[in-house]
């Protein structure tokens, strides 16, 4: 099995794909280049996409690139994650694009304990903190999103009913 030193690279790809691909402008411009069109002409799309260092300007992709990126984001959803994955050291600074990431970290931490769940504080901080360093931030986006809900005093979080 790998270890986090050999995926650091491709788990970098995969965070990076995951974030920009939560962002409606990002998505539609990783869309354009894909298909062919070029990259977008927009500098807030134009800058972020520059980073996939898998997708050139012209569409082209690297496939040894993309291929350790989807081994990456298997292991990502495998029961071993937890051993070999590190957490997300920043959220984007977007409001919106940061509550789209903070709100799919929530729903995987429920998806992992339970949906009917409700968990103290404590707990999904603790959850959280396996996936992102500022947990406050992550916690506090979802909320506001409504993906999750709280008790008036704080101390208690559920996931909000779709």
């Amino acid at each position: 099995m790998p270890t986090a030193r050999d995926l650091a690279t491709p788990l970098g790809r995969a965070r990076m794909l995951f974030a920009m691909l939560s962002a409606p402008k990002l998505r539609a411009g990783i869309g354009r280049i894909l298909a062919g069109e070029g990259a977008p002409e927009a500098p807030d799309v134009r800058g972020p996409l520059s980073q996939l260092d898998w997708l050139g300007s012209d569409g082209e992709v690297d496939v040894a690139a993309l291929r350790e990126t989807t081994e990456a984001l298997a292991l990502m959803r495998s029961d071993q994650a937890i051993l070999e994955v590190g957490r997300l050291e920043g959220i984007p600074m977007k409001t919106e694009e940061s509550r789209e990431v903070s709100a799919r970290i929530a729903r995987i931490v429920f998806e992992r304990v339970g949906a009917e769940r409700t968990l103290t504080e404590a707990e999904l901080n603790a959850a959280i903190a396996m996936f992102a360093k500022d947990v406050a931030l992550v916690r506090r986006d979802s909320v506001d999103a409504g993906v999750l809900t709280r008790t008036a005093d704080g101390a208690a979080y559920r996931l909000t009913a779709d």
